[in-house]
């Protein structure tokens, strides 16, 4: 396993990100907690969670209980693993996304999440959305108070963009460790952010970085056809005898040092597939290649 820096911590380069374990079209809690144990396995040590992971409008918290449990359970050392999570959002009955940025909830969020981790503190809690009824600063300066009190280790955004970043760097300093946005192949809206990210060594993590890639073939609609041409990944693939998955989570890798792709995974096969992408290092005209097909790089 590869590792990669978020802030003063050592992370495998490859996270889990565990919210397939607890939305809709979930697995059963064996497969879900061997999935966990496989990525512990596979040398991961990054697993990220939200107190949103869950069925519409039931069993809030559900995904944070199932990775506390997961890991309790693994009977190997678990001690270099980083659990990350995320407050600000739910998901009432309707199967909607809501906002809720304002810094009563986002504590009251905090300290519900302590406890369904069973932690004295949280590694790493993320602000999952800026609110746009709550003046960002009031939520990032939640985040400093939680930090303050010890409730929170460091502190993270998710789906910000160029200017809250430096927002939150200003409020928090280098307790700021991480911002994770979406990003993959298909879906790069993120560059900018990546790249400041880069400049402020601040990890990376990029949500749903396989994009489409899954769904996709070499010679299929997702394939040649597609806009960002998936099918040089897959001719990739085929070249080096893996799976797309695997390179494009290697591509991803490649881009920046402080990439850290967090790919979801809700059967043990898959997370061991992605995990192998961190002992898969493209060549220079590889990279190129891909890139140049997705449009950058």
């Amino acid at each position: 396993m590869r590792y990669r820096t978020l802030g003063d911590l050592r992370v495998s380069a490859i996270g889990l990100g565990a919210m397939p374990l607890s939305i809709e079209g979930r697995p059963d809690e064996t497969r879900a907690t061997a999935t966990v144990h496989a990525a512990l396995d596979a040398g991961v040590t990054l697993i990220d969670t939200a107190d949103s992971y869950h069925l519409p409008g039931a069993e809030p918290g559900h995904n944070e209980r199932l990775v506390a449990r997961a890991l309790a359970s693994y009977g190997g050392d678990t001690a270099d693993v980083l659990v990350t999570t995320k407050g600000g959002r739910g998901r009432p009955a309707d199967g909607s996304w809501t906002v809720s940025g304002s810094p009563r909830h986002l504590k009251t969020a905090a300290e519900a999440s302590l406890k369904r981790l069973g932690v004295d503190a949280i590694g790493l809690y993320q602000l999952h959305k800026p609110d746009p009824a709550v003046p960002f600063e009031d939520s990032v300066g939640a985040l400093r108070d939680l930090l303050d009190e010890g409730k929170i280790r460091l502190a993270g955004l998710s789906n910000t963009d160029t200017g809250q970043i430096r927002t939150a760097r200003r409020i928090l300093g280098d307790r700021l460790v991480s911002v994770q946005n979406r990003y993959s192949p298909a879906v790069r809206d993120s560059e900018a952010e990546l790249r400041l990210c880069e400049e402020s060594g601040l990890a990376f993590l990029p949500w749903s970085p396989l994009g489409g890639i899954s769904r996709s073939s070499l010679d299929g609609p997702s394939g040649r056809s597609s806009p960002v041409a998936f099918g040089a990944f897959h001719e990739v693939a085929r070249e080096r005898g893996v799976s797309p998955q695997q390179v494009c989570l290697a591509w991803l890798l490649a881009l920046s040092p402080t990439v850290v792709p967090i790919p979801g995974a809700s059967r043990p096969e898959s997370v061991r597939d992605s995990a192998g992408a961190a002992g898969l290092e493209l060549t220079e005209g590889e990279v190129g290649r891909l890139s140049a097909v997705v449009g950058g790089g």
